[in-house]
């Protein structure tokens, strides 16, 4: 985990509904914080600044929200983005205590500088994301896959090969999950394809061939009859 401190200052909003739009078209976004035995606070932040918040915490680091003159430690849950545009146009945090295991979604590396790539090869990564139950502090910031054993076709990489620091618990995921596995490129496929078929081609004429010169043999080896 990153001891990097995260922090976001915000304002109470008043507008909500549709009226939102507008906000957004003046480059603010809406955000709502929520807390357990507590109502929800409607906020909003500049578009900027919280892409950029975004960008750095995920849904992994704990943030330190700052409004009306407090500040809570909170994990960003939920952000709806625009499907065509990218831009963030909703956020949901959730204050969290310091003491008390939070779930949160740790991003899986798997680094490219890896034995497979080296041969040409393709790492197919197949889960982004582990979902972990830690102290919010104690959430790492990645999880970084040891890759050396991806270097043939057919190498895998499951969860139980990831590293899992102390303190931190694996959620709703089989250790025996395939997170990475190699392949070899489609052109590299249809080349091996593309010979083997010739080979079989050539190896069913060979038979053809001699099949047709022992059917010639046969022909020519009548023994001739003494006539007296």
């Amino acid at each position: 985990m990153s001891s990097d401190t995260i922090t976001i200052a915000v304002e109470k909003r008043d507008i909500i509904g549709k009226q939102v739009h507008k906000l957004r078209r003046e480059g603010m976004v809406p955000a709502n914080i929520y807390e357990r035995g507590e109502a929800s606070v409607a906020l909003t932040a500049p578009l900027t600044i919280l892409t950029k918040v975004y960008g750095e915490a995920g849904k992994h680091h704990p943030v330190e929200v700052s409004f009306d003159g407090k500040t809570k430690l909170a994990m960003i849950k939920d952000v709806d983005i625009h499907p065509v545009t990218g831009v963030i146009r909703h956020v949901a945090f959730h204050a969290v205590k310091q003491n008390e295991t939070v779930e949160a979604e740790v991003p899986l590396i798997i680094p490219e500088d890896n034995p497979a790539h080296r041969k040409g090869l393709l790492v197919i990564q197949t889960t982004d994301t582990l979902r972990v139950k830690a102290l919010p502090n104690s959430i790492p910031d990645e999880f970084v896959a040891d890759v050396s054993k991806l270097e043939d076709a057919g190498d895998h990489l499951t969860v139980a090969d990831i590293t899992i620091p102390a303190g931190v618990e694996l959620v709703d995921i089989d250790p025996e999950h395939t997170v990475a596995t190699v392949e070899e490129p489609k052109d590299q496929l249809a080349a091996a394809a593309a010979e083997a078929e010739e080979t079989a081609a050539q190896e069913a004429e060979g038979a053809e061939g001699t099949v047709a010169s022992d059917q010639g043999t046969d022909g020519g080896t009548d023994t001739p009859t003494n006539e007296s």
